[in-house]
C-alpha cells in the first residue's frame, strides 16, 4: 500500500513554520485595521463613503504591489521577497507617527497604502513558498494549515483594537440618552478630543512597525530554502503571464479570488455598523468581531482535515452556497439573530482563500511564483467593494438606517454585495468540480 505524503516534510520543517508566523503577521495588520473604518468616521466626521477609503488604501497597495513583488521573487528569491515585505510594513506603520501628528486624514491613507505594499510582498512570497514545501497533491492541505495561523494573528488585533483603541476613544463617548457626545462639541474641547484620538490610533501602530524591524532583523538571520526552478519553462515574465492565463482554473480562480476577498473586507468591516444599528456600541462589537474569527479559525482546521476526503471544489461549492443562505439571514432576519447570521458567514469563508489559490496555482510549475501575483492583485476586492457598500449606506444618509430597501434597513441590504460575491465563488466551486482539477 502506497505511503500518503506528509503534509510537511520533516526537511521542510522548520522554513515552513517561519513562513507560517508571516500568516499571523499580515493577519495582525488586517484586523486591527478593520475596526479604523468606524473610528475615523467619527473622529473625523466623515461619511460611510469617505471612512470606507480607510479600505481602498489598504487593499489597494496591494494591487499595486503585486506584480514587482513576483518579479522580485522571480529574479531573486523567496527570501528577497520576504525581507523587502517586512521593511515596507514596518515603514508604512511608523508613518502613522507623522500621519496622527499632522492630524491629516489623506497622510493616515498613505500610510495604509504603503504598509500594504509590505504585505503584497509577503503574501505573494508566503503562499507558493507555503505550496512548494511537500508532495504537490498536499499542497491545498499546506495552504490552508499554514492559513489556520491568519485568524490567530486577526485575533491578537482585534485584541488591540478592542483594549487600546476603540476602548480609548473619547470620540465614541455617549451620554446617557445613547446620543454621541463628541458631535455636540464645539472650537478647542473638540479639537483636543479629536487630537488626543488620533494618537490613539497611532500608538499601537507605531509599536507593530517596531515589532515588525525586529523580527525582519531575524528573518535576516535564518537560511531558508529556496525550491527549485522548473528549467523545462522560459523564466520571462511575459511569457509567464501568457501561459498562465490561457489556464482556466487559472484565471477564474482570480476573478473568484477577487470576489470572495471583497466579500470578506465587507462581513468583517461593517459588522461594526450592522452591530451599531441595534444599538451596540463599536468596543462592545468587538466581541462580535471576535465570534466571528473564532467561528473562521474552527472552520480552518476543519476543512483542512475534510480536504483529506472530499473534492476541493465540491467543498468551495458547498460552503459559498452555505454563505448565501447565511446573507440572506443577515439581510432579511431583524435584530440579533441576524447579527448572528451575519457571524456565521465567517464559518463558511474560512475554506476559502487557500483553497481557491491551491486549486488556481495548481500544476504551474515555476510560473505559479508570477501567477500568485495576479491572485495578491485580486486583494483589491477588499478595496473596491466596500466603497460600494459604503455608497449603499450613504444612500439616505450617513446613518444606517435612513431608508428602507425591500423591507429592511439599509446596512442590512448593503449585504447583498457579499452574497452576490459568493455566488461567483460557488460557481468557480461547481466548474472546478466538474472539470475535476483535483480528483478524489
Amino acid at each position: 500500500m502506497k505511503k500518503k505524503p506528509q503534509i510537511v516534510p520533516n526537511q521542510f520543517l522548520i522554513p515552513f513554520v517561519l513562513v507560517t508566523s508571516l500568516f499571523a503577521l499580515w493577519g495582525f495588520a488586517n484586523d486591527i485595521t478593520n475596526p479604523m473604518v468606524s473610528a475615523f468616521k467619527k473622529i473625523l466626521e466623515l461619511n460611510n463613503t469617505q471612512a470606507s477609503w480607510v479600505q481602498a488604501a489598504f487593499y489597494g497597495g496591494y494591487f499595486t504591489m503585486a506584480l514587482p513583488a513576483a518579479f522580485v521573487v522571480k529574479k531573486y528569491s523567496y527570501r528577497a521577497g520576504i525581507l523587502i515585505g517586512m521593511f515596507l510594513y514596518a515603514i508604512g506603520a511608523l508613518l502613522f507617527y507623522p500621519a496622527a501628528a499632522l492630524e491629516n486624514y489623506f497622510f493616515f491613507l498613505i500610510a495604509l497604502y504603503v504598509l500594504t505594499f509590505g504585505l503584497a510582498f509577503l503574501e505573494t512570497t508566503a503562499n507558493p513558498f507555503i505550496l512548494s514545501m511537500g508532495d504537490k497533491a498536499t499542497a491545498t492541505q499546506r495552504l490552508n494549515l499554514a492559513q489556520a495561523f491568519n485568524p490567530l494573528g486577526a485575533l491578537c488585533g482585534l485584541f488591540v483594537a478592542q483594549a487600546f483603541i476603540l476602548g480609548a476613544l473619547q470620540s465614541d463617548d455617549l451620554d446617557e440618552n445613547g446620543n454621541s457626545i463628541y458631535e455636540t462639541l464645539e472650537g478647542p474641547t473638540k479639537e483636543a478630543i479629536k487630537t488626543a484620538d488620533l494618537m490613539v490610533i497611532r500608538n499601537p501602530y507605531v509599536i507593530l512597525g517596531l515589532v515588525v524591524i525586529v523580527l525582519m532583523v531575524l528573518m535576516a538571520l535564518v537560511k531558508m530554502p529556496e525550491n527549485k526552478e522548473d528549467t523545462s519553462q522560459a523564466t520571462g515574465m511575459w511569457a509567464s503571464i501568457q501561459r498562465i492565463f490561457r489556464k482556466e482554473q487559472f484565471y477564474g480562480g482570480v476573478i473568484a479570488q477577487l470576489f470572495y476577498v471583497g466579500a470578506q473586507i465587507m462581513c468583517w468591516t461593517y459588522i461594526y455598523q450592522y452591530a451599531e444599528n441595534l444599538g451596540i456600541n463599536n468596543r462592545d462589537a468587538v466581541n462580535y468581531a471576535y465570534a466571528a474569527l473564532g467561528v473562521f479559525l474552527t472552520g480552518r482546521f476543519v476543512c483542512t482535515f475534510l480536504l483529506k476526503y472530499f473534492n476541493s471544489g465540491k467543498l468551495l461549492m458547498f460552503l459559498s452556497l452555505l454563505a448565501i443562505v447565511f446573507s440572506l439571514g443577515t439581510i432579511f432576519i431583524h435584530g440579533i439573530p441576524g447579527l448572528y447570521s451575519l457571524v456565521m458567514i465567517s464559518f463558511c469563508m474560512s475554506l476559502m482563500f487557500p483553497t481557491i489559490y491551491g486549486i488556481a496555482l495548481n500544476g504551474l510549475g515555476d510560473d505559479a511564483k508570477t501567477a500568485s501575483a495576479f491572485l495578491v492583485m485580486a486583494i483589491v476586492g477588499g478595496a473596491l467593494m466596500p466603497v460600494l457598500q459604503g455608497k449603499l449606506l450613504d444612500l439616505g444618509g450617513s446613518g444606517y438606517a435612513d431608508v428602507r430597501i425591500m423591507g429592511v434597513p439599509e446596512v442590512n441590504f448593503s449585504f447583498v454585495l457579499p452574497l452576490v460575491s459568493f455566488l461567483v465563488v460557488a460557481l468557480y466551486g461547481y466548474r472546478t468540480m466538474k472539470t475535476n482539477y483535483f480528483k478524489r
